[in-house]
């Protein structure tokens, strides 16, 4: 017999405890109390139960539930009773969410990283390090840009080393405090060094820095190992200097002329934030900005990118690319473009060339992603996937969620991720936030559905800011008025989108969201200005009307 621990959530009585703890007591030779103050059940059950039958007992009654640790610190799993084996390729967000939850679970977890620093994308060379960057730059516009009397213009002087310098300070703080601390102070996470590669399906070698190389067996695997800029085939492209996110982020100098190839995510980011610190830009659209989004989005980021000062060039494409003393030459389709800085911005491609997935059977889409389900599983019934290097979105939020799931899948649960209503951020200025369908995407899925498009200028607080650029948009059923989409493109789109995200996965109709009080003067009141245009005409509201 074994002692386990399960966390029960959605319990709102003692009754509930009582019904809870019946159905754990209902399984063949489970003794079973449930605290309803604790909110914990413990139980005496035989060594080889598996941790699912338990957790579906307790859902099956409506209640929420997961493992704690058991006194042997160990999972029930099919490996007789000793701690199971975890093996993580990757040590980024996915791979350590994953790592956490398997140990908290009982599991003994290996994860192993080829490169230099552990922590993967977000905080070494993406979320983080971009976000300092663009804030820092914001505040050096803004000081040349802004629409307030009494207060003069002033063009500062940037330092630009310095600001790496201050940027990569705080990238080392928060790798050591979300990444190297949590290997100190876990001695069931074990990180091993070099290069993984599939044997077969239940064993990877390790190609360690020495050279010398390792062959690690596991019961289970979750494959994390992210993705890397992608670099398009470009006659003497390779030839050149060139940028990608990387190196842009790190770069101790503004160029004169930087020219930015691509037009999604990472390309407009950068490119505004080096406009900002002075550089002239150019960007080359392979379409239009943000092609994916609804068109309204990409439209206002042209003008408010032009408005600045960026040139745009939509529908352009190079097919040669030279550099010769310090100066990029670009031949396109629509005609030459020179500069002294060329930033490759053209997506990101999963890190999953080397991994020999072949040899344990694990399938990949045509862009070598690796083809999940909702619980994480690959083709490979104990091989997991998470993260970027996966055919899910490619979002540090999305891939820790689906590591935390795929561990918990790993040892012993059931538990799958929904990402019908993901919110996304594009953080230019003003913001860009979406979630759900655009009006697009719900015709195309045969629903009869109408939006609304309230423009900055009614919105108060973005009146007292003097900025009324942008807009937002809600898309909605026409019979029911539940609410299907939300774009805006918004000075703080990022804080706003997040409460559009909790009125559709309530399902909230627009008379529900228009019927809520919001803070006055807040930029969020805006979804509420938004959903009052269905039935009516905000401009003859009062100020803060109900």
């Amino acid at each position: 017999m074994t002692t386990l621990k399960l966390n029960i959530t959605g319990m709102t009585c003692d009754h509930c405890a009582k019904t809870a703890e019946a159905a754990l007591n209902a399984l063949p030779d489970v003794t079973a109390h449930v605290d309803y103050d604790t909110a914990t059940a413990v139980i005496d059950a035989p060594d080889n139960i598996k941790a699912k039958d338990l957790l579906k007992a307790v859902e099956g009654k409506g209640y929420g539930a997961n493992m704690q640790t058991c006194d042997r610190n160990s999972v029930i799993a099919d490996n007789n009773g000793a701690k199971l084996l975890v093996a993580i390729i990757g040590t980024g967000s996915g791979a350590f969410a994953a790592a956490i939850k398997a140990v908290e679970n009982g599991a003994q977890v290996t994860i192993i990283e080829g490169g230099e620093v552990i922590g993967g994308t977000c905080v070494n060379i993406g979320c983080v390090p971009s976000k300092i960057l663009i804030r820092g730059a914001n505040i050096a516009h803004i000081q040349g840009h802004h629409a307030f009397d009494g207060l003069p213009l002033n063009t500062p002087t940037t330092d630009r080393r310095a600001m790496v310098r201050q940027q990569q300070e705080w990238v080392e703080k928060l790798r050591h405090a979300k990444y190297e601390s949590i290997l100190k102070t876990n001695p069931d996470i074990n990180l091993l060094r070099g290069m993984a590669c599939f044997k077969d399906a239940n064993t990877l070698i390790i190609k360690k820095p020495d050279g010398s190389e390792k062959m690690l067996h596991a019961d289970r695997i979750l494959i994390a190992a992210g993705a890397s800029p992608s670099i398009p085939d470009i006659e003497g492209l390779a030839d050149t200097p060139f940028w990608t996110s990387t190196e842009a982020l790190i770069a101790e100098s503004i160029p004169e002329h930087l020219m930015v190839l691509g037009a999604s995510v990472v390309a407009l980011e950068l490119a505004q934030a080096f406009r900002h610190l002075g550089a002239r830009v150019t960007i080359l659209a392979r379409s239009t900005l943000l092609s994916k989004e609804d068109p309204e989005i990409g439209e206002g980021l042209r003008q408010t990118f032009e408005d600045e000062g960026i040139k745009i060039m939509l529908h352009t494409s190079p097919h040669n690319v030279s550099h010769d003393r310090g100066h990029f030459v670009l031949q396109t389709n629509t005609g030459e473009v020179q500069g002294d800085q060329l930033l490759v911005a053209t997506g990101r491609s999963p890190n999953t060339a080397t991994l020999d997935l072949d040899n344990a059977g694990v399938k990949t889409d045509n862009r070598g992603g690796i083809v999940i389900d909702d619980h994480m599983r690959t083709s490979v019934e104990h091989i997991y996937a998470a993260g970027d290097c996966t055919d899910q979105p490619q979002f540090v939020y999305v891939a820790a969620a689906a590591g935390t799931r795929a561990a918990r899948n790993m040892t012993g649960e059931d538990v799958a991720i929904d990402l019908s209503v993901m919110p996304a951020v594009v953080f230019t200025d003003p913001q860009v936030g979406t979630v759900g369908l655009t009006e697009q995407q719900a015709q195309d899925r045969d629903l009869d559905v109408e939006s609304r498009t309230l423009y900055l200028e009614n919105v108060p607080r973005a009146l007292a800011n003097m900025d009324t650029r942008g807009f937002i948009k809600l898309v909605a059923e026409k019979d029911s008025g539940r609410i299907v989409g939300c774009q805006v493109l918004v000075a703080e789109g990022g804080e706003i989108i997040q409460t559009a995200v909790l009125a559709i996965r309530n399902r909230m109709t627009i008379a529900q969201l228009a019927d809520q009080l919001f803070p006055y003067l807040t930029m969020v009141e805006g979804l509420k200005l938004c959903a009052q245009t269905f039935t009516m005409d905000v401009k003859q509201l009062s100020c803060c009307a109900g």
